[in-house]
């Protein structure tokens, strides 16, 4: 079955200490549908509600206590809502300010790289120019000759003339 429209009112009126669900109806009709209205109506509204005189106190009574209570916890809510937008209203910053110092550094660093790079490519242009050169001159099938002392080319070429001049036709 589906509920009544004023059913849920009703139920958290009668939620109260003296409140019934006669009393409910009552109140309801006369446009009190909620604690906090109790609670600021007075005796003598709920008395013109059609409740009698002591319950009408009671019920003020009680209402103005539980209205106390969802306020102190409604404010208990607001102050840890706004708390928990302050954190992360903070969280949010101290991510933003750490992807900052993050791209900063990866800038500086592919800066850094990029500057090496550049020293190396220069540095491997040079190396390869001087191979190149040494290259060249090792193509270039031009000995250069040096006459030694003896008429002979070369330094270290040491080549017998005669067998007389072989080491080993000397000794005796």
């Amino acid at each position: 079955m589906a509920a009544k429209k004023g059913s849920s009112k009703i139920e958290a009126l009668t939620a109260l200490p003296g409140v019934g669900a006669a009393t409910a109806k009552k109140l309801v009709s006369a446009k009190i549908d909620t604690v906090g209205k109790l609670a600021s109506a007075g005796a003598k509204k709920i008395e013109d509600a059609g409740v009698s005189a002591a319950v009408a106190k009671k019920i003020s009574a009680a209402a103005k206590a539980a209205d106390k209570v969802t306020g102190a916890a409604k404010a208990k809510v607001t102050k840890a809502k706004s708390a928990s937008k302050t954190s992360a209203k903070k969280a949010t910053a101290a991510a933003k300010k750490t992807a900052e110092k993050a791209t900063a550094a990866t800038k500086k660093t592919a800066t850094k790289a990029k500057g090496k790079a550049k020293s190396s490519a220069s540095k491997a242009k040079a190396v390869a120019k001087k191979t190149v050169a040494k290259a060249k001159d090792a193509t270039s099938m031009t000995v250069p000759s040096k006459k030694s002392d003896d008429g002979r080319k070369g330094a270290t070429l040491k080549v017998p003339r005669s067998v007389r001049d072989m080491p080993w036709f000397n000794k005796k």
